[in-house]
């Protein structure tokens, strides 16, 4: 069975500012799942075309939308983390729907958001990935060279997208990759 990949709006963002979702497509196809409160950050009027790269996702059948209804065990914890309930700190929209949605599905959450999502990573024993993994991945298979991840990187960081990293090569080298 293949994982689906429950994104943040921080992590998809990065790759829908420099508008550059091929590797996105290639690697994850039809497994990425924009949770609602995810889709509904995305909607932002202010930034139509981040909207705009989103829907073609979900046009071509790349991406999906996948909702936390009222009642379910995804929406309590969902809840719990919104408002910082029952023990647990409060967090993003984003972020605590991706968590509540990996965990009820047992699939990976998508995020670059460590502060916010450590703990639950640990505590439900979630998988996890970031834009750096995404990075490494589409290297490995050659989708991409360190020249272009440092490119795709810097352009990310330009649009003021927050990546652990000054450069993509630093980050190999901080995973233990050959540069």
């Amino acid at each position: 069975m293949t994982e689906d990949l429950f994104f943040d709006t921080d992590c998809l963002s990065a790759f829908l500012w420099i508008n550059n979702t091929n590797i996105l497509e290639t690697l994850y196809g039809g497994r990425i799942v924009l949770p609602e409160p995810v889709y509904q950050e995305l909607s932002n009027p202010c930034i139509p075309h981040i909207k705009k790269r989103a829907d073609a996702l979900l046009k071509g059948n790349i991406a999906s939308v996948q909702e936390i209804n009222a009642g379910t065990e995804e929406y309590e914890l969902y809840n719990a983390l919104v408002k910082g309930s029952k023990g647990k700190k409060q967090i993003g929209k984003g972020e605590a729907a991706g968590i509540a949605l990996a965990k009820q599905y047992n699939g990976i959450l998508a995020s670059n958001n460590y502060r916010d999502i450590a703990p639950y990573i640990k505590e439900y024993g979630l998988k996890h990935i970031d834009v750096g993994h995404i990075l490494i991945k589409a290297l490995d298979k050659e989708i991409i060279t360190i020249a272009d991840g440092d490119t795709i990187w810097k352009k990310m960081l330009d649009k003021n997208r927050k990546l652990p990293e000054a450069t993509f090569s630093d980050y190999l080298k901080k995973h233990d990759k050959v540069v």
